[in-house]
This record gives structure tokens, sequence and C-alpha cells, in this order.
């Protein structure tokens, strides 16, 4: 078994969204959440940082071909409607991004600069 990839991904938040974001968010549809498993996600959280207006996703990747499972994330139909739904929310960081799985990412990678486990 190969050790987890952590992943962190930041969007921001159009302001006006805010209250929309979260009821979305307290309600994922199960599809979504079943996609992500598939691809190997697991431990999926995101966090709002209120005064840049930023979502932080953090996330761990346990499988085996990251590009692969991403694809099949991205080419699942209702995953593509919660994106649909959620992309008008946000304001991607990325340069020319136009949309949650599309050729460039919509969410910017964050670089890890420090990691402490501790003990279980």
């Amino acid at each position: 078994m190969s050790t987890p990839k952590r992943i962190c991904q930041i969007v921001k938040l159009k302001p006006s969204s805010e209250a929309e974001c979260r009821e979305c968010h307290a309600a994922v549809w199960p599809s979504v959440l079943a996609a992500l498993e598939r691809a190997h996600i697991v431990d999926y959280s995101i966090h709002y940082y209120a005064p840049l207006h930023l979502l932080i996703a953090n996330m761990k990747y346990t499988g085996t071909d990251y590009e692969a499972d991403m694809k099949k994330v991205a080419e699942d139909p209702e995953t593509q409607k919660w994106w649909a739904i959620t992309d008008v929310m946000q304001e991607s960081l990325v340069e020319d991004a136009a949309g949650s799985g599309k050729d460039i990412p919509w969410w910017a990678d964050v670089e890890e600069v420090f990691r402490f486990e501790g003990k279980p």
C-alpha cells in the first residue's frame, strides 16, 4: 500500500455566495461523495478564511494514479452538475481557468512547507 498523497487547494469565494456555499456544503450530494470515494479521496475537508474569502480544501489521495482518478471524477455527470452550481460561487486564482474539470485546474494547488503528524 502506498503512502497517501496529501493535497491542499484554494479558490476564492465570492462574498455574496458565502451563505449559499455553506448551505450547499452542509448537504453534499451522495453521488458526488461516491465519486470522490471511487477516486480514492479520503479525509476531505474545506475550510473558509473569511478575511480573504478563501476556501481551503485538504484531502488525502490513497490511490496509485492521481491524474487518472481525477479524470474519472471530472467525467462523472453528477459531479459536473455539482460543479456547475458551485463554480459560479467562486473565482479561480489560476490564470485562464475556465471551470472545474477543465484542462486548467479551477482550484490552485498549495505547496506543503511543513508537516507534523505526531503520534496517533
